[in-house]
């Protein structure tokens, strides 16, 4: 008996330092404010590859799987989640809606917290379309948002505020996005972090780093 608890006190005392020393990191971590500058080149249109600071999300107006116009203010006041994503991918956007999903049920009772996801294809992708989509995972229009609308809009967004996606096309009828990117944005409309939406590992981090821009506000 004395032999297995030399054994388990000293793991009990280690598993609880990691633990503790893991919340006081986690607790003085900030996050880094990116601007332009700081993002790989290629994902950055070449009008803002040389801003170094203030870079917010430009203004924006589409509409949601509900019908319902939407804007940069309807995100005042809340950090968020962004991805792009088209209904038909076979490809990534399952796993990054699967995923996303997970981000939703972890956050779901953050009153200060939204998902904002983006269709590439919004000649397809029509308001209908978006509502079975997000009813298929499960979406809560309240905290999770698809948007759809004009799509040079949408390509702008990605490209010249969010640099969610490679720099090349203008939003053309020929230009196509294709992204695995999600990017997390403050209160103040500033990028915070990029996670790819296909790796749950890097879907933990995108957890853990919206606990601790939750903590910013606390």
């Amino acid at each position: 008996m004395k032999n297995k608890l030399a054994i388990l006190i000293p793991a009990l005392i280690l598993c609880v330092g990691i633990g503790v020393a893991y919340v006081m990191i986690k607790n003085d971590r900030i996050l880094p404010i990116y601007s332009p500058a700081m993002i790989n080149p290629d994902l950055v249109d070449e009008s803002k590859q040389k801003v170094l600071k203030g870079h917010t999300i430009d203004n924006f107006t589409l509409t949601n799987q509900d019908g319902e116009t939407i804007s940069e203010k309807d995100f005042d006041g809340y950090y968020y989640v962004t991805d792009f994503f088209f209904t038909t991918c076979p490809t990534i956007c399952p796993s990054m809606s699967t995923e996303m999903q997970r981000v939703q049920k972890r956050f779901m009772d953050d009153k200060d917290f939204l998902i904002l996801s983006h269709t590439v294809q919004p000649e397809v992708d029509s308001v209908p379309v978006l509502k079975e989509y997000a009813n298929l995972y499960e979406a809560n229009p309240k905290k999770w948002i698809f948007a759809t609308g004009d799509k040079k809009v949408i390509y702008d967004l990605a490209r010249k505020s969010y640099f969610a996606a490679v720099t090349e096309g203008d939003g053309g009828p020929n230009d196509f996005i294709h992204t695995e990117n999600f990017v997390l944005v403050d209160k103040k409309k500033r990028i915070r972090g990029f996670y790819d939406g296909t790796s749950s590992e890097s879907v933990d981090r995108l957890m853990t780093d919206i606990e601790i821009l939750s903590q910013e506000y606390e």
